[in-house]
């Protein structure tokens, strides 16, 4: 990508108006879809209000999680190679993803059992254990960088193991209540590709890759929220049509990823952590693994996968190009690819603004070919 393309006054929104474009873009979104649907405005079996309900609360709950967290000491490490922008950043309040990602489990929980009963409420509630799962391993991580003050938590091995574990746990869940066909991932226009056993090793790979990348891709204000926002709720149209509850789950934890951007849009007073990105990663996962939409969470985790990418090309290169004195070359000027482009001349808010669009582009193209 190009600097020059989102370089200067003429494109250099504020975080606010990000968020409002952001908020008003989702909810018609939302509207539209159940418009379609034709269940709007019901309350019960629809995107719109559990959206709106979630970012609401979240919002308001935010201005008092966040001087909790700031007396808890919870600030960020920022690292010192990084862009120099970020390092004014050090000491801004971490770990916020205790306080938003409850919001949506509980409130999808409480909605899904409301309004689709009891045989809605276990599928959301096997998805919101993969995703509180998730986050409490993003949690001990973000626990240890506080405790020692740090930007190293728990390693990468120990962290390793938990993300298997838990994807081992959910597909034998799988495996124990969910037809054979599972192990089929649908493709669009009716295509399908047959796995059989190879498809669980997959599953179990998806959960770790896809909450390794959403924790990629939380290194910019409102960047992970923002496009997490979008994936979800792209999920959720694309899941409508065979698990109301999960589309329900989708909603509301979107909306407590907008919520949450009202205090961690440009410039942020509060961190998601790895609490909140893993729990996207997991929640995002665990839903395509269910209802069968591998090939749609791909598309939708277009960001998430070229943030990921990015890295293991930047590692790649440099050790491909390593010479006798131990220093390789970079193919990036830092990875993820979202600070190669700060550092590229991009402002924050830029590369935001430009995330935000193609992932909307991407959710809009999944939806037409579901």
């Amino acid at each position: 990508m190009d600097a020059k393309l989102f370089s200067g006054r003429s494109f250099n929104p504020s975080g606010t108006s990000l968020l409002a474009l952001l908020a008003v873009g989702l909810s018609l979104g939302t509207i539209l879809f159940d418009l379609q649907a034709g269940v709007f405005p019901s309350v019960g079996i629809s995107m719109t209000f559990p959206l709106w309900l979630c970012a609401l609360v979240t919002a308001l709950l935010g201005y008092w999680a966040v001087p909790f967290l700031q007396a808890l000491k919870a600030g960020q490490f920022i690292r010192e190679d990084g862009p120099q922008a970020h390092l004014q950043k050090a000491g801004t309040p971490t770990m916020g993803g205790v306080f938003f990602v409850p919001v949506g489990v509980i409130a999808a929980l409480v909605w899904s059992g409301l309004a689709v009963g009891i045989q809605g409420f276990f599928p959301v509630l096997a998805v919101s254990i993969v995703t509180l799962a998730y986050g409490a391993i993003g949690w001990v991580d973000d626990w240890q960088v506080i405790r020692r003050r740090s930007n190293k938590g728990i390693s990468p091995r120990m962290k390793l193991i938990l993300q298997i574990g838990v994807g081992v746990l959910f597909s034998l869940w799988l495996v124990w209540n969910q037809p054979a066909s599972i192990t089929t991932i649908a493709l669009p226009f009716g295509l399908a590709i047959p796995l059989g056993l190879l498809f669980w090793p997959l599953a179990v790979f998806v959960l770790v890759a896809e909450s390794n990348a959403t924790n990629l891709t939380d290194g910019v204000d409102g960047l992970a929220a923002g496009t997490g926002a979008i994936a979800l709720l792209g999920l959720g149209a694309i899941v409508a049509p065979v698990s109301p509850s999960l589309m329900i789950f989708c909603a509301c934890m979107s909306g407590s990823y907008l919520g949450f951007l009202v205090h961690n849009r440009n410039k942020a007073c509060v961190f998601m952590g790895d609490t909140g990105s893993m729990a996207l990663g997991g929640a995002l996962t665990a839903v395509g693994l269910l209802t069968n939409n591998l090939w749609a969470l791909f598309i939708l985790s277009g960001i998430f996968f070229v943030e990921s990418l990015s890295v293991m090309a930047q590692v790649g290169y440099y050790k491909a190009t390593k010479g006798p004195d131990g220093i390789g070359k970079r193919l990036f000027k830092m990875a993820p690819i979202h600070h190669h482009l700060e550092l590229s001349g991009w402002s924050e808010t830029q590369v935001v603004a430009a995330f935000y669009l193609i992932n909307g582009i991407l959710a809009l193209l999944c939806f037409v070919l579901r």
